[in-house]
């Protein structure tokens, strides 16, 4: 799958590293360690909240809502009579998230204060003392274990102890003047102290801002894992030579509106970088793997400065996890792809430059978790698949005996001939993988050409009975025209009666319709028979 503006369909985060080594340098046994995902976790439904929470007030959405369900039942259109319900309901859920958010982060910032005063040697004493080697490379802000640094000093000279103290009493002020008795006796009382939401959300965006809770960057995450290494933090030799015995290094963990310009921008080329051009158009950027984790079927955002500084268009990555290096195809589909396939074919010294953000989860990646898949790509919107393919090589080639997929229907319906040779060479090598490892049968594949001239239809005809397709030269003859799909579904239902299969589709929505019509129509009411479950690549 690749970008709206380069493939049929896109996907639509990207699932964050492991925090092991934990902000509050707790170590992992350590049943405390919790307050920090309690205290991270309210922070995010507080944001969420406090986004919400102006919805049901802001009376020209309602009107204009009330406008456009006109034409619905009355019982709907009445819902929006709730409004200062709902709003008044959020308030309580805001007061509540606060509540744990700030007792969760009174608990770290006294875990903060017993860590740096600790001199046992213990994995939060070492992580503590981490600033006195400069580089701001430190985990706990507390860089003092002399008694002035209590949890109360902490949190009225910091920039997220001071506005969370600010933020706190506007959310208290506000909620208690919301109460029925002053509202109705001292309404001034109410209106005013009601206004405090600007200072309110004015606190909230600087709150975050000064990094206070960290992680380990992800560049050391390579070199020092947290699991892996905690051991040889504490127990360091002067002339160990191992990986674990460098330093960890940690950083502010960003907010996700400021990760886009500083989390995984990578230039292109360099080392291990290539460029491939491909028929139809269609260009692959192989870029290097380095600090870059991926799964099968996920996709990145992708800038290139020298056409647009603010375009970032999404495509779906084309590597599969156990290479050494990530790529995407993209197809010219509009400006910005035609412009940027232009931009790498008439640089002759110099390549552009690529900046990547990701990548980010899609329901392709849950493909291993199906006894049966059926795969179903339209045009470009192969892409996703020809990730899982490629991983599903890798694994016969190391024997992998933890592959819970049984079997893979892969549909690649495409409307020209030039389209097969994207990846014609992978399902060559897979063809001839399955039938040297005996399990020819595990993969069975079939390309549908949707337009075809007469030239075409004649060489085929001429050619009919050779071993190999006219047009791909795979032992699997091509298709002309389209599946149907009852057909299909029913063969694979009769072939597997007791089987859960996952339908995977990354094409139009036309073809979304009809595949999840199918799936209805095929699935089994009895809970031992033959169950098909859809799903689609969103954008």
């Amino acid at each position: 799958m690749l970008g709206r503006a380069g493939e049929v369909s896109a996907a639509a985060g990207r699932r964050s590293p492991p925090a092991a080594w934990d902000s509050g340098c707790s170590p992992p046994s350590s049943s405390p360690q919790s307050a920090l995902a309690w205290a991270r976790a309210s922070a995010k439904c507080l944001n969420f909240n406090s986004m919400l929470i102006l919805l049901p007030v802001c009376r020209n959405l309602l009107s204009f809502l009330r406008g456009t369900c006109s034409c619905c039942r009355r019982t709907l259109r009445k819902q929006l009579d709730h409004n200062l319900t709902f709003h008044k309901l959020v308030a309580y859920a805001l007061a509540l998230l606060t509540a744990v958010h700030t007792i969760a982060h009174l608990f770290n910032l006294e875990r903060y204060n017993h860590s740096q005063q600790a001199t046992d040697g213990s994995l939060p004493a070492v992580l503590s003392k981490m600033h006195l080697q400069g580089g701001g490379k430190w985990l706990n802000p507390i860089h003092s274990n002399q008694t002035v640094s209590t949890v109360e000093y902490v949190a009225f000279t910091t920039i997220p102890g001071l506005t969370g103290v600010i933020i706190t009493l506007a959310l208290i002020l506000m909620v208690t003047s919301s109460t029925e008795f002053i509202r109705r006796n001292y309404f001034e009382v109410f209106w005013y102290t009601h206004h405090l939401f600007l200072i309110y959300f004015a606190g909230l965006v600087i709150h975050g801002i000064a990094g206070l809770v960290r992680g380990q960057t992800e560049e050391s995450m390579e070199e020092v894992h947290p699991r892996r290494c905690a051991q040889y933090l504490t127990h360091k030799d002067e002339d160990c030579s191992h990986n674990c015995c460098k330093d960890p290094e940690f950083g502010s963990i960003p907010a996700e509106v400021g990760r886009r310009r500083g989390r995984c921008h990578r230039p292109l080329p360099g080392d291990g970088s290539q460029v491939v051009m491909h028929p139809a158009r269609v260009l692959e950027l192989q870029m290097q793997k380095k600090g870059f984790r991926m799964e099968v079927g996920q996709y990145i955002f992708v800038n290139c400065p020298a056409i647009s500084l603010l375009e970032w268009h999404p495509f779906t990555l084309t590597s599969a996890p156990e290479e050494d290096f990530f790529s995407i195809h993209i197809r010219a589909a509009g400006d910005w792809t035609e412009r940027l396939i232009d931009t790498f074919q008439q640089q002759k010294t110099e390549m552009p430059r690529i900046e990547v953000d990701g990548p980010f989860g899609t329901a392709s990646e849950d493909v291993f978790q199906y006894e049966v898949a059926m795969l179903v790509g339209a045009g470009i919107g192969v892409t996703p698949f020809a990730s899982i393919l490629k991983s599903i090589w890798y694994k016969f080639q190391q024997a992998d005996q933890t592959l819970k997929t049984k079997k893979i229907y892969f549909y690649w319906l495409c409307r020209d001939t030039g389209a097969f040779a994207w990846f014609n060479d992978l399902l060559a090598s897979l063809e001839q993988k399955m039938a040297e490892s005996g399990k020819a049968d595990f993969l069975t594949y079939r390309l549908f050409l949707t337009s075809w001239d007469t030239s075409i239809a004649n060489n085929v005809a001429l050619r009919f009975d050779t071993a190999t397709d006219t047009v791909t030269g795979l032992r699997h003859k091509t298709i002309f025209g389209r599946p149907m799909w009852n057909s299909e579904f029913a063969a694979v239902a009769a072939a597997h009666p007791r089987s859960v299969v996952g339908v995977f589709l990354c094409g139009p929505e036309a073809l979304a319709k009809s595949l999840q019509k199918s799936c209805h129509q095929h699935s089994s009411l009895d809970p031992r028979k033959v169950k098909f479950y859809f799903n689609k690549e969103n954008f």
